[in-house]
């Protein structure tokens, strides 16, 4: 698939905290690419076990209930494979071994492109960034410098695992409306609205759901010359 004159996408790595962080930040951008043939993975770093506030739910039980729903959702996009990294959900920090462990998938699927979370802690005048998305977001820009990319970080990736040094063309950032960059997902934003109602702990109504993303995402269209939209920064590793 052709993204641009410089950007040519074949395949791409969503790195996401939570369980419902991938369709909530691109779940129509990724539909509408795996519609133009592009294969798209998901690597889900915690557990989803702190996601509740109902005193009958335990972690081990939420986390159970989230990967399931996990899964459904990314059937829903058409996403292939989802890789679990178990993290605690609430606790991440951007340690040496959260870098290792995605620089491992990243060398390991060899992606395009990959897609994540913004390192920005205050998002829009409603919502303040979860300290969990600020750290993958930060582990995935030291995953492409240096430690995807180079053969002596991690070097027992390469020399005991097999896992090459890889640098993906190109990040994707969820900005959630903010820009620069802004994706048609008019044709997949049902996609998107099914597969967050996959994550049934998560929603207390489907209906607000769907009225919600239908008008933040048109809102975040309204510039656009289509009716619904994702908006990412595009960081472009390949520009020499």
């Amino acid at each position: 698939m052709k993204f641009d004159d410089a950007l040519e996408i074949n395949s791409a790595l969503a790195i996401f905290a939570h369980p419902d962080d991938n369709e909530w930040n691109s779940g129509g951008t990724i539909a509408s690419w795996v519609r133009q043939g592009v294969e798209v993975n998901l690597v889900l770093v915690t557990n989803g076990a702190s996601g509740s506030s109902d005193p009958e739910m335990t972690r081990e039980k939420l986390k159970e209930i989230r990967m399931v729903e996990q899964r459904q959702a990314a059937d829903v996009l058409g996403v292939k494979e989802v890789v679990t990294l178990g993290f605690e959900d609430g606790y991440l920090y951007p340690d040496l071994e959260l870098r290792k462990a995605v620089a491992r998938e990243i060398r390991r699927f060899r992606p395009d492109v990959v897609l994540t979370h913004s390192t920005e802690r205050l998002m829009a005048d409603f919502y303040a960034n979860h300290p969990d998305h600020v750290a993958v977001g930060e582990v995935v820009l030291r995953s492409i410098n240096p430690d995807a990319s180079s053969g002596l970080m991690f070097p027992e990736l390469w020399k005991e695992e097999g896992f090459e040094p890889f640098l993906p063309n190109a990040v994707f950032i969820g900005t959630f409306g903010f820009g620069p960059v802004f994706t048609d997902i008019t044709e997949t934003v049902d996609q998107k609205i099914e597969a967050l109602k996959h994550h049934r702990s998560q929603v207390e109504s489907p209906d607000e759901i769907e009225t919600f993303v239908r008008e933040r995402f048109k809102q975040i269209a309204k510039d656009q010359p289509y009716e619904y939209s994702e908006s990412f920064h595009i960081l472009r590793t390949n520009v020499v």
